[in-house]
């Protein structure tokens, strides 16, 4: 494996670079959530505009049901831009709630009926993954990702670095971000 330790603004872009490339990124920072979501802190990413990002993740990565659907992570402030959502009152931080997709380029995270489970994020709930989802803006011309659990099929959502190493070294996942190291597996 290959690492270098980053600023929180070297790894938003470097990471925004590697999901506009269609790279897979595992995602490990602070604390671990609580609950049945990936909400930013034990997440793969991936680029939601990639027409075949739900078959690459369920064929090479997390080996799972072809029909199970794959949400979004989004800024707080562009949510309505990309799903109908009415108010900013209805935006959701714990990805509970599934709204309509109101554009086209979003295959990844959109779900058979045209909905998508959305996770709204702000700077003071996550300031990291606020950063990213700017860089990838300017990037992909949309600030949303997908967003899933860090696991592989069958497995518990990673809790650990250990675990986060682990699961990256026995998978496709393109690069591992682990707090502010950036992984990549060079000759492994």
């Amino acid at each position: 494996m290959q690492y270098k330790k980053l600023s929180d603004d070297e790894i938003a872009i470097q990471v925004a670079e590697d999901i506009s490339n269609n790279k897979v990124v595992g995602w490990f920072q602070g604390r671990s959530e609580f609950g049945p979501r990936a909400l930013g802190h034990r997440s793969i990413f991936a680029n939601p505009t990639w027409p075949e990002v739900k078959d690459y993740l369920n064929d090479k990565v997390k080996y799972r049901e072809y029909w199970r659907p794959y949400a979004p992570i989004v800024l707080e402030s562009d949510a309505s831009e990309y799903f109908d959502i009415k108010s900013k009152s209805l935006c959701d931080p714990y990805m509970l709630m599934s709204y309509n997709v109101k554009v086209d380029n979003l295959p990844g995270i959109m779900h058979e009926d045209g909905s998508a489970r959305i996770q709204t994020i702000n700077r003071q709930q996550n300031e990291k993954v606020y950063k990213l989802l700017k860089c990838i803006k300017n990037k992909i011309g949309v600030s949303v990702l997908l967003n899933t659990s860090f696991n592989l099929g069958g497995e518990p959502i990673v809790e650990s670095p250990k675990d986060a190493t682990r699961t990256f070294v026995n998978s496709n996942i393109d690069v591992l971000v682990l707090e502010n190291f950036y992984i990549t597996k060079g000759d492994i």
